[in-house]
This record gives structure tokens, sequence and C-alpha cells, in this order.
């Protein structure tokens, strides 16, 4: 079964953070928008790093959890473009833009969530356990 929601937020994030998007961060939208249940902006430096971002957050949440965009709007060279997997927006932008057209004043009544990537575990192994902490 596809992962949804939350779960959904974490893959893209994990997958954006991977790549080394700059700047992420996380809103629950949940009764503050209608459009999405999570809305998730990054940024990268470069147009090579954008197209990275974009592919590799694509990428990764396909392969590993079989769910893919249901809508994309934008190319890298546009410096934003925006993967729609319904219940999770991801925008992806060159910074200039990102200042430019403020996306997180627009939310400001969203609650924001930060991210946690789990470290080892006691016996020194990988948890590859990921959480938003609100």
């Amino acid at each position: 079964m596809a992962i949804v929601g939350e779960e959904l937020a974490k893959a893209c994030v994990k997958a954006a953070e991977e790549i080394q998007a700059e700047k992420i961060r996380v809103w629950d939208m949940r009764g503050v928008s209608n459009l999405t249940d999570f809305m998730i902006v990054c940024s990268g430096s470069s147009m090579p790093h954008l197209r990275a971002i974009i592919r590799d957050v694509a990428g990764l949440v396909e392969k590993e959890h079989k769910v893919k965009a249901v809508y994309s709007d934008g190319k890298a060279d546009s410096r934003w473009v925006v993967l729609d997997y319904i219940d999770v927006m991801v925008h992806v932008m060159h910074e200039e833009m990102r200042e430019f057209y403020g996306l997180e004043e627009l939310w400001a009544d969203a609650k924001e969530l930060e991210w946690t990537e789990g470290g080892t575990d006691q016996d020194g192994g990988d948890q590859r356990k990921s959480n938003f902490t609100h």
C-alpha cells in the first residue's frame, strides 16, 4: 500500500536532505488549507543542484515507496518546481525565487514542523527512523 500524509512528507524531506537541499522547511497545512496536508519548501543553489533535488526527490520516493507525483509544474530553468503528491506538495526553489515570493509568509497560520533524523541505536547500528517534532 502506498504511503500518504505525514509518512509521505517524511520520505520527501529525507530525499531532499540526502541530496543536500538547503533550508528545508515543512508545514502541517491540515485545517489551514484545502490544497494539501503538508507543504515542503527547499532550495538549491544552482541549476544543476535544482535538477538533482527534483530528480532525487521524485526518484527516491517512487523507488522506495512506489509513489509518483500526480502533477509537476515548472522546470529547473524557471527556478521553481512543484511536485504535487496530493497529500504533500514539494516546492523546490532557487534561493532568489524563494526570497522574492516569500511562501513562508503566506503560510504563517500553519504549524511548522521540525525535522529530526535518527542516528545510531545502542548497538551502533543505523536506526533509519525520521520524525517531525510538533
